[in-house]
């Protein structure tokens, strides 16, 4: 349970109201925190990233860890979601667009339950698509400005949200697909 992926992800589920605070905060009248929301996205990126590849690096794969890390994944992209739009950096259809596809797989999940099955494993194409959200929020967060560095990031930022949410939408799918071929097959058993 103590695994240091889990603790990575633990951590990465603490920062998800501290980013909030932080992102929502200029609106709130407070200093300028885009610094550090942008600080706190970026490591919140990497510790996806590492944990990971510790937990396969030192077999510390864990059933916690496996119900943990993606969790955190959905909780800190709902949270990005929220605060960039409420701050007016992506327009509210993407968002609902993106929380859209994780309500569709959250009403599988007791289809799988009712049929003896956890939650499915996470695949690749599922973690290229958080890898480009997660890669996407910190750019548009820093592209909510003037200057070059804000264009550019802001370009790079709606190139990873394009393909981030294509991705994420057509991992959805065959997640769906994969609860429909279960289902399939435990019905002709």
């Amino acid at each position: 349970m103590a695994t240091v992926p889990n603790v990575l992800s633990l951590l990465r589920l603490l920062g998800v109201p501290v980013f909030l605070w932080l992102i929502l905060s200029p609106r709130l009248g407070g200093a300028n925190r885009d610094g550090w929301a942008l600080a706190l996205l970026v490591a919140g990126g990497f510790s996806d990233y590492l944990d990971g590849k510790i937990a396969r690096r030192f077999n510390q794969v864990s059933r916690v860890g496996q119900i943990l890390d993606p969790a955190a994944d959905r909780l800190y992209i709902l949270s990005t979601l929220v605060g960039l739009t409420l701050r007016d950096i992506i327009p509210a259809w993407l968002a609902v667009g993106i929380v859209a596809r994780d309500v569709l797989l959250a009403l599988l999940y007791p289809l799988l339950r009712a049929h003896g099955y956890g939650p499915l494993p996470v695949h690749f194409l599922g973690k290229a698509a958080t890898l480009n959200l997660l890669y996407a929020f910190p750019l548009l967060l820093l592209g909510d400005g003037d200057g070059r560095i804000a264009t550019l990031a802001k370009i790079f930022g709606w190139a990873f949200v394009g393909w981030g949410t294509a991705l994420y939408w057509w991992a959805g799918v065959l997640y769906a697909l994969q609860v429909w071929q279960l289902i399939k097959a435990d019905s002709v058993t």
